[in-house]
């Protein structure tokens, strides 16, 4: 299989709670046989298991890198309520009793909330070269399944250059442009190796 992943860029944010339950019935690509979770402290592990054989066991295979966070996260309806008059606001003799509403006021109702952040680079998020490109369709998944967040990528799908975009969970259009930098005389005949977007390490 020659489609790999060349640039990739995430933001993406979900429940790790929802991150759970997208896994306990995955729609996986054809060369991966199952798919383990680990977590260790703060970090969450997803590993592809291989379906081929020929893939030894010694070999690290692709792999998704998460960090698990908590928020609070608040009720739809405090927000709502913030915006309206405040209850406690009497009026007496022209003056509201600002102190009886304080005493009434009851803080916004919340829960802690651990998220899954799929947050940097193709290192950071993606990592290890066996089964590289069927492990970010399976990223591409998870990003369809995010709160709020981004991916964006490059990606050759046999050997043809495609753009993937994926926001606050939908697929968005993305183009490729292919430019050639001006540059000096001097550089025209050499080959930019540190900042070259078809050349992965």
């Amino acid at each position: 299989m020659t489609s790999r992943v060349y640039r990739l860029h995430s933001t993406l944010e979900l429940p790790l709670e929802d991150l759970y339950d997208f896994f306990e019935d995955p729609d996986l690509p054809p060369e991966i046989a199952d798919i383990d979770i680990t977590r260790r402290n703060n970090t969450l592990i997803i590993s592809a298991e291989a379906v081929d054989d020929s893939i030894s066991k010694y070999t690290p295979t692709a792999q998704l890198k998460a960090s698990v966070t908590e928020n609070r996260v608040y009720e739809e309806e405090e927000e709502e309520r913030r915006g309206g008059p405040p209850s406690g606001a009497a009026s007496t003799g022209g003056s509201p009793q600002w102190g009886s509403f304080q005493e009434e006021v009851e803080p916004p109702e919340s829960e802690l909330v651990e998220y899954a952040c799929f947050k940097g680079d193709r290192e950071t998020v993606l990592q290890n070269t066996a089964l590289q490109y069927p492990m970010f369709e399976v990223l591409c998944q998870v990003a369809t399944h995010a709160e709020k967040g981004a991916l964006t990528a490059i990606v050759a799908v046999e050997e043809d250059l495609e753009a993937v975009r994926i926001v606050d969970g939908e697929r968005r259009p993305a183009s490729l442009t292919v430019t050639d930098d001006p540059g000096d005389e001097d550089s025209q005949n050499g080959v930019n190796w540190r900042d070259n977007e078809f050349i992965s390490e």
